[in-house]
């Protein structure tokens, strides 16, 4: 990349955060995208030690320092009390890493490492972007926002927690494998053995699993099945042996129960109906698919972001919200009834549609670019 002459640009880039998937897997796919547009850019990710992103993102290429920091328990533990000291070392560190490295910008994906070395790249004047993946923007993110540069978000109205000015509404990136569904459906419906003639519910709480879905369809899952509907259920490893003794090995009858599933665009292409919890990452892939959803937002996070990330999509007829504490009653009855409905399916997915931001990666990443290419003009 050139400016005013035959001067080249060596821009420099850090991506920050991690902690869970929902936050490491949009950081390797903005970290593409950047590479796809200018592969000179040299990319450095900070994470926080001893959490997934230290073993996820080398495993996709790209180099990781972690940072001793973690999280406050809502709850009172001893591990509170080792809180500020980790903090104070993660500042140190941090700053010692921008000094070293000397990025163009720096990005903040979520979780315990953004933190710190946004603070440290603000005080020293270089540019940051905040990746916020929920409708509901975390402390640190409100703290660090007003001095961002840019803000990318994935949901509507979030002026309530950033400058305006600042906001560009990007979404969250997504794979790309679950675009142009329709043409995995038959090899779809060919691989879990389904019927085209009858619907499908797919049913799902991330890897780990989700007591409430699957407490919800121990309760009722005959009832899907004596009307019709196959089912996939996907129970999380943590529940699999459980639910797999009580309901496996029924797939002639049109019920699939299984620990995780990989390969989610198959199951995207075929599925008439989704029950899922309402994870910033999850929702951004159904709103690229279009697939009429029921949302069970988890209570046990942060600020009950679930229910927000929910609500911005109910809001505009876009999905169906089932509360935690009500699923257990309710939620066989709500898949029935959306069954039943082929007009609620189609506003549902048209809807949904309307929310779906397929170059959310490469919007991001030019984003980064722009900022980065201001900052190394502005040092040079």
């Amino acid at each position: 990349m050139k400016f005013s002459g035959s001067e080249t640009m060596n821009l420099k880039v850090i991506i920050s955060g991690g902690g869970t998937g929902g936050h490491i897997y949009p950081a390797i796919a903005i970290a593409n995208a950047i590479k796809e547009i200018n592969n000179e850019i040299e990319i450095l990710f900070v994470g926080a030690e001893g959490r997934m992103e230290m073993e996820k993102v080398p495993e996709a290429g790209y180099k990781i320092i972690g940072l001793p920091i973690s999280g406050i328990q809502r709850r009172l533990t001893l591990e509170n009390l080792s809180f500020p000291i980790k903090l104070i070392k993660s500042l140190l560190k941090a700053g010692s890493i921008v000094s070293d490295f000397k990025p163009n910008a720096v990005v903040g994906v979520g979780g315990y490492a953004s933190g710190p070395i946004m603070w440290r790249a603000q005080s020293r004047r270089v540019p940051t972007i905040i990746q916020e993946q929920n409708g509901y923007a975390g402390l640190t993110n409100k703290i660090l926002g007003g001095r961002a540069s840019k803000i990318c978000v994935a949901y509507p109205d979030m002026e309530y927690y950033f400058p305006k000015d600042l906001i560009e509404f990007t979404g969250n990136p997504v794979r790309q494998d679950i675009t142009d569904l329709a043409d995995k459906k038959e090899e779809g419906l060919k691989q879990w053995g389904f019927s085209n003639d009858r619907k499908v519910a797919f049913i799902f709480g991330g890897s780990l699993g989700a007591l409430t879905l699957n407490e919800s369809m121990a309760n009722g899952v005959q009832k899907l099945l004596d009307q019709n509907i196959q089912v996939i259920w996907q129970t999380g490893k943590y529940y699999f042996e459980k639910y797999n003794q009580l309901f496996g090995n029924r797939e002639k009858e049109g019920l699939h129960v299984v620990p995780f599933v990989k390969d989610m665009a198959s199951v995207y292409a075929i599925s008439d109906i989704v029950v899922a919890r309402a994870g910033a990452l999850s929702i951004s892939e159904l709103c690229l698919a279009g697939l009429p959803t029921i949302l069970v937002p988890s209570p046990n996070v942060a600020e009950d972001h679930q229910t927000k990330n929910a609500n911005a999509l109910v809001n505009v007829d876009a999905a169906v919200l089932v509360k935690d504490i009500e699923a257990r009653e309710i939620l066989i009855n709500e898949i029935l009834s959306l069954a039943n409905d082929d007009a609620k399916r189609n506003e549902l997915s048209t809807q949904i549609l309307k929310l779906a931001k397929p170059n959310a990666a490469k919007d991001i990443a030019q984003n980064i670019i722009s900022a980065a290419e201001a900052h190394y003009k502005r040092m040079n």
